[in-house]
């Protein structure tokens, strides 16, 4: 807020509790630089963003294309198999069958090359990626065992001693190429909420020029544009409604399943969807610069934001990648040394290679970061600082901030009376009044609509000053008139009543009167406090409000703590004392006055922000100033963490029992996996992995 601004004098800043109900001036004095959107179109291409980037073979590609082209190349595979297969003297061996003829060696090898070439292709190209980038992973694996498998039979057929293995390099082949198949597929899954945000925007809007409606792209929309949406439409902009009244759907951006009414005057977001009403609005922002394109481009980033345990993850996945050709290579030797052929040591060795890459674990923490991420944002919860978000598992405090957050954040005047005799108590409302007109905060709105209720008429005030943190003063008629918070240094006498907000009305320092305002408390706070403390994290109330008034609410929803009459910067302090007695602290405001507080917190959250969505200060970002959606997000950022650390359980674990199957240490037994076996079972781990990071839900 600048220095000057009246509605700064109230002992809490906060934006009104609707963030998208007040016209866009509301918002001048928040001074945030948002990210510059990419182009909508853009985004159509991200679900793989953060996913691969450690496997060569998949960064950066179209990922539906990706999935075509593997299914593609699975089938013509499978194709090419059946012949290898039955041209193959140990499946004809197993089968009682010898189909041998001159020449079958010769076109086993020529099908098992075309195999090799184009099945392999996109293996043998992801090798040589990560080989040139010096990040050997999966591809390189896959790669190199291939490549070892194929060279081996070939040399078979060209005179060495031994026999081939074709037929296993065939079906590894066709295995890796269906395990990547259905693992993509699973993948696009879990960034389908961010593509659903990215096709909420419309392609076209219906645009207003001189009294003449046209159709024109949505992406040419330029602020102060007039533009029509009919009823069932999205809206194709961010802006205020000039004509008509509707009910909007909000919900795939807000998590908000209630339509919310709108009249002239009030805000409305691109994408949403227009109720039965035909509504004329007048557009705040272009396209690349709309609510719903910074959520993508927030989501965006998040996604590709790495957490502490997403680096964990891919340091294991190096180090599984080096101990899988290292245990490969041992494998071999120890195999061949000890009197086993050349095939077998090498069939060995491949099989170990393969069913070492660790594509399950590089998939374990992104596929968990694409999913959360977007359903959070569907949900109204915007994540900035991935690693913070994790963090929500180890919160031990959460500081609340009252107005519009436990609160409605709508000041209504109870009473007001005068304290001299020689003013009258309607007078102390006009004074008030002429000093409150041009302010919006919930406050002094509570006493304008009082005023203007009472029919009484509006004075201009002048040389109007802000006194931080305690009220505001004003010349009117020559006399000094000051409309100042109890904790005012006056200190006059206490009429306060439990739930009630009041302000002093002074007169050349004298005390004249005082304003009663009270605030509901949100039918939703008494739910979220209470989840809360199901999940043994204790509350706070960090409040500006007098100490009757805090303490009321905090005894009401059964909170464990309040701090009251904390001016902006001691609520840093606040934060500080806690987090020195070992808490582990989220901080929740309104991401613009409690910026100090937001940014010590371990867990800084802002609320209500409405479309100013890049709030710098916060970690984390909720839409809505519903309390409810305080607890949800505790709630999730636990159960994403949960996901992450089954993903890696599953991944790792796999690996530990898998490696000595595949090395033959029960081959005694009659145990032994063949190089296809193994490919099934690295598959299927990277399946469920994809799968269980499908399964999270966000739980209201």
């Amino acid at each position: 807020m600048s220095p000057n601004d009246p509605h700064e004098h109230h002992h809490e800043h906060h934006h009104h509790p609707e963030p998208h109900s007040h016209p866009p001036q509301d918002h001048t004095h928040v001074h945030h630089n948002h990210p510059q959107p990419a182009p909508m179109a853009d985004h159509s291409q991200h679900a793989d963003h953060g996913m691969h980037a450690d496997h060569g073979g998949h960064g950066g590609h179209d990922h539906h294309g990706m999935i075509a082209d593997f299914k593609k190349r699975f089938y013509v595979t499978l194709v090419l198999t059946v012949p290898v297969l039955l041209l193959s003297s140990m499946i004809q061996h197993w089968l009682g069958l010898p189909w041998q003829f001159p020449g079958s060696g010769k076109i086993l090898f020529g099908l098992s090359t075309l195999i090799f070439v184009y099945g392999g292709w996109p293996f043998l190209k992801g090798w040589f990626t990560e080989m040139k980038s010096r990040n050997p992973g999966m591809m390189t694996l896959i790669g190199f065992a291939i490549t070892v498998a194929y060279v081996y039979s070939t040399a078979t057929v060209f005179g060495l001693e031994g026999m081939d293995f074709f037929w296993e390099l065939a079906t590894l082949i066709l295995i890796m190429l269906l395990g990547h198949w259905i693992e993509m597929t699973s993948v696009a899954g879990a960034s389908r909420e961010l593509e659903a945000l990215v096709k909420l925007m419309p392609s076209s809007a219906h645009i207003i020029k001189n009294d003449t409606i046209s159709e024109i792209p949505t992406d040419q929309l330029q602020k102060g544009d007039l533009i029509l949406v009919k009823p069932g439409e999205k809206i194709a902009a961010d802006g205020v409604i000039t004509e008509g009244e509707s009910a909007v759907n909000e919900s795939m951006l807000t998590g908000e399943s209630k339509p919310a009414e709108k009249n002239p005057g009030d805000k409305v977001i691109a994408g949403s969807i227009n109720g039965n009403g035909a509504l004329r609005i007048e557009v705040t922002h272009g396209s690349k610069e709309s609510y719903l394109q910074q959520v993508i481009q927030l989501v965006n980033e998040a996604q590709q934001d790495k957490s502490r345990t997403q680096l964990l993850a891919d340091k294991a996945a190096r180090w599984l990648t080096a101990i899988a050709i290292v245990a490969g290579l041992a494998t071999f030797f120890a195999w061949y040394l000890t009197g086993s052929t050349l095939a077998f040591a090498m069939e060995r060795m491949v099989t170990v290679i393969v069913i070492c890459c660790p594509h399950a674990l590089g998939l374990a923490i992104p596929l968990v970061v694409a999913k959360s991420t977007a359903l959070a944002a569907r949900n109204g919860l915007l994540i900035r600082n991935r690693t913070a978000f994790e963090n929500a598992r180890k919160i031990t405090t959460l500081v609340f901030d009252k107005t519009g957050t436990l609160t409605v954040g709508q000041f209504a005047v109870a009473r007001f009376e005068a304290l001299i005799g020689d003013v009258t108590k309607e007078e102390v409302l006009r004074l008030a009044y002429a000093l409150e007109q041009s302010s919006e905060h919930p406050i002094a709105t509570g006493i304008v609509a009082k005023a203007k209720e009472l029919g009484i008429s509006a004075e201009q005030a002048g040389k109007i000053t802000a006194i931080t943190g305690k009220g505001i003063t004003a010349e009117l008629n020559g006399t000094t008139i000051s409309v100042v918070s109890p904790n005012a240094p006056q200190n006059p006498p206490e009429k306060i009543r439990a739930g009630e907000t009041l302000v002093y009305v002074l007169r050349n320092e004298t005390p004249i009167g005082f304003i009663a305002l009270s605030d509901q408390i949100r039918p939703e706070s008494a739910e979220a406090i209470r989840t809360l403390h199901e999940q043994n994290i204790k509350t706070v109330l960090l409040t500006g409000d007098n100490k009757v008034v805090a303490e009321d609410v905090a005894r009401t929803l059964g909170m464990d703590q309040f701090f009251a009459e904390v001016l902006p910067h001691e609520k840093l302090e606040k934060i500080a004392q806690l987090q020195q007695s070992g808490e582990f602290v989220a901080m929740t405001g309104d991401g613009v006055n409690d910026a100090p507080a937001l940014a010590k917190a371990d867990v800084g959250i802002a609320v209500g922000s409405g479309s100013d969505v890049a709030a710098e200060t916060a970690d984390i970002i909720l839409v809505n100033s519903n309390p409810k959606d305080v607890a949800s997000l505790v709630l999730f950022g636990k159960a994403t963490y949960r996901k992450m650390v089954q993903n890696l359980a599953w991944a790792t674990g796999y690996n530990v029992i898998a490696m000595p199957l595949a090395a033959g240490v029960l081959s005694g037994a009659g145990i032994l996996l063949s190089p296809a076996a193994g490919a099934v079972l690295m598959s299927i781990s990277t399946v469920v992995v994809a799968i269980n990071a499908g399964m999270l839900k966000i739980k209201s």
